[in-house]
């Protein structure tokens, strides 16, 4: 510990003792009422007090030469209370208190000015010298009969940084160069340039008191009453405390070494006896030895044999287990063959269905036509009804025209040309009516055809995609086979070659980090029964590689395209490797009932997970294994938090807002048991085969189908073009015989005739339509009960497929259940096989020891024929002969130097003895250390407590001399100290934090916390740096004149207060002083400077 530390743990409490009760006592009586008589008293001892204590440490001038930006500063003569330095900014204020922390020992750092000593040397100078002049009187006084009444410390720094002091009388005789004694002195005094409570710059001031962070103002309180130097010496004590248990150890270490020494030179003391006596003794232990390895393996061989004995019972308990799996697997695959019969036997009544109901679908799409072709035949005969009806009408008013009109008979030409006329109407009624029906009848073969055509591009496109599902099924059937000696090939032909290619490309060095992959093959499932909802999670990235860095990922493809000529090509993640997993506990999904795809999956390669964790984000997706409880889980109202969708067990993937199905039914990569897996691809290709089967026979009747309406249609459309061009040329015809010009009679017979005819037409007509509409009626009936029984075949096939869904779904559960039973079945056959191993190794094991017990009986026996029972282990019994037999040829050898054995022994004794007695002082002094230090933390713990509450206390009445209320909270625990502050009429404001506060009052409020931390310390002076650059006028006032009070109730104590502002309002005292600085003339070396006092003023 450096000596400036010890002194100030040892010297600085009992430092102003006398000063400190003058004050409190000053403060109790502020509280009572007491007469002016007292009061002047009371003052009066008081200065005595000051007088004889606070002569010691203040600042009585300063002066600066060629520091800075300055020739000369000075020399300022301070006042023994209250000094302002006023000046504004470039006038040297900053300058003089820079200079004053540097020459009491403070570092450039300090300042806050510079990093360095040189750059406080004025530009173009050879040195910078600072002269500082303490006061050295009263009881405290430094060495008084050496400096007198006053300390003169000058300091000189080159322009290389180097720092000189000396230390002089009052007359200017030098009296010490060295930097120890001014530590001595400022240590006397208790000056402390590092305190802020001492020397507040203006840096250190916005660091720690305009901060917003409360550990910046708890560390400033620590720095100021100086407790956080005593917390630095307690860490230091308790680091060279366990420096000291280390030699301890070290010691201790030693000691043993030392007691070994003494033990050879005891034995070798005492091996001066007969070495008959250990000849004896030595044959002795020989014979010991040699039963005692023979007990110590019949001690060796007992473990074994019970080892092997309950290895014995165990292997029934694993024939039991297996045997008890066998049964379940019988028992699992027989379940799974009758589901599976009756899921067969539902499949083989659906398919017996399906063909009665595609015949039912084309009776009732038969009859359907029918039931549209009656009701344009009704719609037709209403329409020709119409028609006759307004013929009829309109030929009765002729009739009744020409009766009127007509006054002779018109003649036989006229007659014949209106027959013709009507003949030829008629027939052109006929056509149009046969065009019309020909045009529905293209219609509806137009219609069939188009159905027809896109039932068959249906079925087309269905065929492709069992077609294709077929090929797919093939391929993976081709992969499982494969995979049955090397599970690689489930990722594909070629992956073998692949990682062989890979392997031999690593070696050579090509990679800079070997790639990983396939992804699918570096992980394993958890639980079997999620196979399918991880292998669709992970989809493309169960066949890719990753890869460390581009130049690797180029190397890859090129090794790709080699393996892959022409197929397709796994994909190639690139991202840097790290060797530990991602930290994903803060976007994770963490469900109580359900797990995630990241904890669902074994992966050792932490490259793996986290190129799952980036490409997938499996730490986010849940695994649901029913579909309704996922629907439940995810679209609900508080889905689970951090998770992105969630996973089936059959594949169903579930978002917030919506969900899709699998596309597939089973896992092709990750499913665990390869030969059942081979037999469902078996029997889905044969289901499959055969409903391609049936799925051809279907398109062919279609196709034929659609061959006859075509047929149909291209006579229909011939049969219609025919009868349009009959059609018209009936109507040119008609034309031609109305365009006739009509002779000047008619004859009202054929009128009259074609009206009877007319009259006929409607009656037949009308009958017809009757007919028609009874018909349309019956066979609309008809329609009617076909299609009614169309829809309970179809609605019976639905219940028979939802029927045939549920046994699908019982049969997977079931299919699950016969893997999990196989599984476990492998596994105990598996130790099964390794505990008869076990049993193996174990026998071969007794019978050798057994061997080797026999020939050590035999070596025994020859020795010691009798059996010796030896309490003490071969070991030690080696040990004993091998040091009993150098005892007899040290013995041999230095029987003669009996006096130089008992001098070695007594040495050794002697240091032994030594060294003991200094470990135990050693553990008894850190015991001692142990107990003082827990005292010395209880009552610095108690000091601290004290000076806190004296801080609020303090803070509290600056506060309220304003009318503020706050609160100052310590959190020691934290190393945090809360402020707040309200400006209000007491309790009924509200607290708040100062940051909320104007500039002025929480400058205002700074002031305060500063004369609180000035109230709880000691120091002989106190320099504060612009404390009212912040304030208003009002708060300005209000802060000086509580400096001043502080001030004058502390008279034994010097302040110095640097200000650019104006000091006119200041009250007329003789303890105050003032440093006025001028404004500095660039064009002199010297700043001027004026002192006044207020008296004098």
């Amino acid at each position: 510990m450096s000596k400036r530390k010890a002194n100030s743990l040892t010297q600085a409490p009992h430092k102003r003792v006398r000063a400190v009760v003058a004050h409190e006592e000053e403060e109790e009586d502020d509280e009572n009422i007491i007469g002016p008589s007292q009061q002047d008293s009371l003052v009066s001892q008081e200065v005595q007090i000051a007088r004889e204590v606070g002569d010691v440490g203040i600042v009585e001038s300063i002066t600066l030469k060629n520091f800075m930006c300055h020739s000369l500063l000075g020399p300022f003569t301070f006042g023994s209370n209250v000094n302002f330095v006023v000046g504004n900014n470039g006038s040297g204020k900053s300058a003089v208190l820079t200079a004053l922390i540097v020459a009491l020992g403070g570092t450039a750092q300090a300042t806050n000015r510079g990093s360095s000593l040189k750059g406080f040397v004025k530009e173009g100078e050879s040195s910078a010298d600072v002269s500082i002049t303490l006061r050295n009187k009263g009881r405290d006084a430094y060495k008084p009969e050496v400096y007198g009444q006053a300390i003169i410390i000058d300091l000189r720094i080159t322009r290389d940084g180097l720092r000189t002091y000396k230390l002089k009388t009052k007359n200017g005789q030098i009296v010490s160069a060295k930097k120890d004694e001014l530590v001595s002195i400022l240590d006397n005094f208790n000056i402390q340039v590092n305190n802020p409570v001492s020397i507040l710059t203006q840096e250190m001031s916005k660091h720690f008191l305009h901060s917003k962070g409360e550990g910046d103002k708890y560390r400033f309180f620590m720095k100021a009453t100086q407790l956080e130097q005593m917390k630095d010496d307690f860490v230091y004590i308790k680091a060279t405390k366990h420096i000291t248990e280390d030699k301890v150890e070290q010691h201790a270490e030693c000691l043993k070494d030392l007691k070994r020494t003494y033990l050879e030179k005891e034995d070798r003391y005492k091996s001066l006896a007969s070495l008959d006596d250990m000849n004896t003794k030595l044959e002795e232990l020989q014979k010991q030895m040699a039963w005692a390895l023979v007990t110590e393996l019949e001690k060796e061989l007992q473990p074994v044999r019970e080892k092997l004995q309950s290895d014995h019972q165990a292997t029934e308990k694993f024939d039991e287990k297996v045997e008890e799996w066998k049964n379940k697997v019988v028992q699992a695959e027989t379940k799974y063959k009758q589901i599976q019969d009756q899921l067969e036997g539902i499949t083989e009544g659906l398919q017996q269905l399906q063909p009665k109901c595609a015949q039912l679908k084309a009776e009732a799409q038969k009859r359907h036509a029918l039931v549209k072709s009656g009701e344009v035949s009704v719609h037709r005969c209403k329409a020709n009804l119409r028609d006759l009806e307004k013929d009829k009408a309109q030929l009765s008013t002729r009739i009744d025209e020409l009766k009127l009109i007509i006054s002779q008979t018109t003649g036989a030409e006229s007659q014949a040309r209106e027959q013709r006329i009507a003949h030829h109407q008629a027939e052109l009624d006929d056509l149009t009516h046969q065009d019309s029906t020909l045009g529905q009848q293209i219609d509806q073969y137009q219609q069939a055809s188009n159905r027809a055509k896109d039932e068959l591009g249906k079925m087309r496109r269905e065929q492709d995609m069992l077609q294709k599902s077929i090929d797919s099924n093939k391929r993976n059937l081709q992969t499982m086979e494969g995979s049955r000696s090397n599970r690689l090939r489930r990722f594909g032909e070629h992956m073998p070659a692949l990682l062989s290619a890979i392997e031999e490309a690593h070696r050579r060095g090509q990679f800079r980090k070997k790639p990983r992959g396939p992804l699918g093959y570096c992980i394993s499932l958890k639980d079997p029964e999620l196979a399918l909802a991880i292998e669709l999670c992970l989809r493309n990235q169960l066949q890719a590689f990753t890869c460390d860095n581009f130049e690797d990922e180029k190397v890859l493809q090129g090794l790709m395209a080699r393996v892959f000529p022409g197929g397709r090509r796994p994909g190639i993640i690139t991202s840097a490797f790290l060797q530990h997993v991602h930290d994903t506990s803060r976007r994770a999904v963490n469900h109580p009932d359900y797990l995630s795809v990241l904890q669902s999956l074994e992966i050792e390669d932490p490259v793996v997970a986290n190129c799952l964790i980036d490409q997938r984000g499996i730490e986010s997706i849940l695994l649901i294994k029913n579909r309704t409880e996922a629907r439940k889980v995810m679209q609900g109202k508080n889905p689970p938090r951090n998770c992105s969708q969630a996973f089936s067990k059959d594949g169903d993937q579930i978002f917030n807002n919506r969900n899709y199905a699998a596309e597939q039914s089973r896992a092709n990569f990750l499913s665990g048991d390869v030969e059942e897996e081979i037999r469902h691809l078996k029997r889905e290709m044969e289901n499959q085969k055969a409903h391609a089967t049936r799925f051809q026979q279907q398109m062919r009747k279609v196709e034929d189908d659609m061959k006859q309406n075509d047929a149909l249609l291209r006579r229909t459309h011939i049969e219609q073009k025919n009868t349009k061009e009959k059609a018209r040329k009936l109507q040119m015809e008609i034309t031609d015989l109305q365009n006739v010009e009509e002779p000047q009679s008619e004859d009202l017979k054929p009128l009259e005739e074609e009206l009877q005819e007319i009259i006929g037409k409607i009656s037949s007509m009308r009958a017809e339509f009757e007919e028609a509409r009874a018909q349309v009626a019956q066979v609309k009936a008809s329609y009617e009960e076909v299609e009614q029984e169309y829809r309970q075949h179809k609605d019976q096939i639905s219940s028979i497929a939802e029927e045939a869904d549920s046994i699908k779904e019982e049969l997977s559960k079931n299919d699950h259940e016969v893997m999990k039973c196989k599984h476990h079945k492998k596994h105990y056959e598996e130790k099964r096989k390794g505990h008869l191993g076990n049993i193996q190794t174990h026998k071969a094991r007794l019978d050798s020891k057994e061997q080797e017990l026999a020939a050590s009986v035999a070596k025994a026996t020859e020795i010691c024929p009798d059996r010796l029972e030896v309490g003490r282990t071969a070991k030690s019994l080696d040990s004993e002969i091998s040091r009993l037999k150098f005892k007899i040829t040290t013995q041999q050898d230095q029987q003669g130097d009996r006096e130089e054995v008992v001098r070695q022994y007594h040495e050794a004794l002697g240091n032994y003895k030594n060294m003991a007695q200094q470990v135990k002082s050693l553990n008894n002094f850190i015991r001692t250390l142990d107990r003082i230090i827990t005292d010395r933390l209880k009552a610095y713990a108690e000091l601290r407590r004290f000076l806190s509450a004296r801080c609020k206390y303090y803070f509290d009445s600056m506060l309220a001399q304003r009318g503020y209320t706050g609160s100052m909270t310590f959190d020691h625990k934290n190393e945090t100290l809360s402020i707040s502050v309200q400006p209000g009429e007491g309790d009924k404001a509200d607290l708040s934090d100062m940051r909320s506060l104007s500039g002025g009052e929480r400058s205002f409020s700074t002031v305060c916390f500063v004369l609180s931390l000035w109230a709880i310390t000691e120091a002989p002076f106190r320099c504060l740096d612009e404390f009212d650059v912040y304030m208003d006028m009002v708060n300005r006032r209000i802060s000086m004149d509580m400096m001043l009070k502080v001030a004058d109730g502390q008279r034994y104590r010097q302040f110095i207060f640097l200000t650019p502002q104006s000091m006119s309002s200041l009250p007329d005292s003789n303890l105050i002083r003032i440093l006025r600085l001028n404004d500095p003339d660039r064009s002199t070396n010297t700043v001027p400077f004026e002192q006044r006092n207020k008296e004098e003023e």
